[in-house]
């Protein structure tokens, strides 16, 4: 670290051509100013470098050939080594990673003599499960015993700083196929590609597309578009790639038209350095440039993250899709699975493999390194359902549902006098101080107290429980909730409130981009007022109460097998408060990302 930090120290000009290519840079300052003040123990600068996409765009137009994007890795890994940079965004990430390790998902088919794999990647693999197939077939034609493996190269716990991971993962596979007397990878994907040539001792990495064009069409394909073409920064500065990727598109017959960032100055698609987790500010920049520069002309790329990412943008095709579909892929037809298919469709490849690969050795992967496997997820789920069933089987079956009779406990709370109102209000308003979750509260209270006074009762203990935490934050343990609030969104929530004030309470209470109590811990560390904060979260939290309120208030009927017309309506209103994220995502969309950066 310190010999990255004194290079880029010494060396950089302070010019602004790296700068003015990046959004990250040009908050945060150029490397040399990143350089100087960065101090490791700070909780600001561990945070920062997980905000750089780690595109490598400023190394690649630096002109004193400086690594800052291999600076940043190395604070995120420095990060990590002190004990940060586990942020609660990462772990869809890390799952999904997690997943394509696991032994599920993962196979290794090593025919007699192999000595040559072909590793597609997991998401092509998801994507477009009959693209590999036909890829596999295509190369056994040339490799007779080419073997497969279906396994994840964990990039994305090398790019979150995770090196011990990392290293255990990629190591054992190495280890296995090298051991198993493999020593040529041909890879799919452009991230696979980056890791296994650089990491891959012992074994000779290649593109696939290198080895498509050498059978390259002549130019007299069937299509006859014009398309453009974006180079994964993965493989930024690996020109025997991108020039095989473009002869296979002339060769389907398509024109080329060329963006200003291309090749070695390739512009990333806005999944970089998994940031769109932490800045989604950042990450849509890169996109919505790519768009610009794009206009309008079909897009094809050869990295299934990006095909996926930038055809949320415009019209985008993985070169895979004009191989073999033809018409269908260059107009953006061609069959693209989606989530959460992708893993039925990986599934499905690994079947098929395991039925066609005439394996003498194979296996399923279940290293696992020093992390224990997450399972249970939808086990869990059906658990919960079968629970629910017999729940309601049991209440039909003895009786039990005289008692469950709305007025029945109506009257059985009216006895008690004041006495549940209050008991109610104050579990609910120490919820939040506790860390309890909200839901199974809120729910109880629409059973117990029916739509009117369940409203009534829950809006003014949660804005209490709300602020009761907003000042403890602020007033008797700020240094302890400033330790539990690492992840760089929390910081900008500050910044935030700083610009825009009330405004930010008002929206994150109706989009729900952050976990409700330590939300209400956070504002107490942010310079808004108390009455502002009180005010602005019992209207803006109202909305959400009411529509779980009068839907749990009808469970009792749903129980008793009544469909209501308070469940449905309730109903209606639950997801009607659910739409408000990708309401507000589709007019941020539309205004470019003008609003504030907290409102990313």
């Amino acid at each position: 670290m310190k010999e990255k930090l004194k290079a880029i120290s010494s060396a950089c000009i302070k010019c602004d051509l790296c700068q003015k290519e990046c959004a990250f840079l040009r908050k945060y300052g150029k490397p040399k100013d990143i350089a100087d003040r960065y101090d490791p123990a700070r909780k600001e600068d561990q945070g920062m470098p997980f905000e750089c996409s780690l595109c490598g765009l400023c190394t690649a137009v630096c002109p004193k050939g400086l690594d800052p994007a291999g600076l940043f890795l190395a604070m995120r890994q420095e990060t990590v080594i002190r004990g940060g940079g586990d942020y609660s965004e990462h772990a869809v990430l890390k799952g999904y990673e997690r997943r394509g390790t696991s032994r599920a998902y993962s196979y290794y088919g090593l025919p007699e003599g192999c000595d040559t794999v072909f590793f597609p990647g997991c998401t092509l693999s998801g994507t477009r499960s009959e693209k590999v197939i036909l890829a596999y077939r295509h190369l056994r034609e040339k490799i007779p015993s080419l073997g497969i493996v279906l396994d994840c190269c964990t990039k994305p716990s090398h790019d979150l700083g995770r090196t011990d991971h990392f290293t255990a993962m990629f190591e054992e596979m190495r280890g296995y196929l090298v051991v198993h007397g493999v020593k040529s990878v041909i890879v799919a994907c452009p991230n696979c590609y980056k890791i296994f040539a650089r990491y891959g001792t012992g074994l000779s990495t290649t593109s696939i597309y290198e080895i498509l064009a050498e059978s390259a069409g002549n130019g007299t394909g069937k299509i006859t578009s014009t398309v453009t073409v974006h180079d994964p920064c993965a493989v930024r500065f690996k020109e025997a790639i991108h020039t095989s990727v473009r002869k296979l598109i002339r060769g389907e017959g398509c024109a080329i038209e060329e963006m200003p960032h291309t090749g070695k100055q390739t512009l990333c698609c806005g999944e970089g350095g998994a940031v769109g987790f932490l800045t989604p500010d950042f990450a849509g920049s890169w996109g919505r440039l790519r768009q610009e520069e794009a206009t309008g002309r079909k897009i094809v790329t050869y990295c299934a993250g990006c095909a996926g990412k930038l055809a949320k943008l415009g019209p985008t095709a993985h070169v895979l899709d004009l191989l073999w579909e033809g018409k269908e892929g260059a107009t953006g037809s061609a069959k693209v699975a989606k989530p959460p298919f992708t893993y039925w469709k990986r599934l499905r490849l690994k079947k098929w493999f395991e039925k066609h690969v005439p394996a003498a050795v194979a296996r399923e992967r279940t290293f696992t390194g020093k992390e224990e496997q997450k399972k249970g997820g939808m086990v869990k789920f059906l658990l919960f359902l079968v629970f629910l069933a017999v729940v309601i089987a049991t209440v039909k079956t003895t009786g039990a549902a005289r008692y469950l009779e709305q007025q029945t406990l109506k009257t059985l709370i009216e006895s008690t006098g004041v006495l549940a109102p209050i008991v109610y209000m104050l579990v609910y308003t120490i919820a939040p101080a506790l860390f309890l979750p909200g839901l199974p509260i809120t729910i109880a209270g629409g059973i117990l107290f029916g739509p009117f006074w369940g409203v009534v009762y829950t809006i003014i203990a949660s804005t209490t429980g709300a602020c009761v935490a907003f000042l403890v934050s602020r007033y008797l343990a700020r240094e302890w909730v400033e330790g539990q609030l690492k992840s760089p969104r929390w910081r900008r929530l500050d910044e935030g409130v700083e610009q825009h004030g009330w405004k930010v309470v008002a929206f994150t209470r109706l989009i729900p981009l952050f976990p409700f109590n330590l939300l209400n811990y956070a504002f107490g560390l942010t310079k808004i007022g108390f009455r502002q904060y009180a005010v602005t979260t019992f209207v803006c939290m109202l909305p959400a109460c009411i529509a779980f309120i009068v839907f749990s208030s009808s469970l009792l009927d749903l129980i008793r097998g009544k469909v209501s017309s308070a469940f449905v309506a309730g109903l209606l209103l639950v997801v009607l408060v659910s739409l408000f994220p990708l309401i507000y995502r589709r007019y941020k969309a539309k205004r470019r990302g003008d609003d504030p950066e907290i409102l990313s």
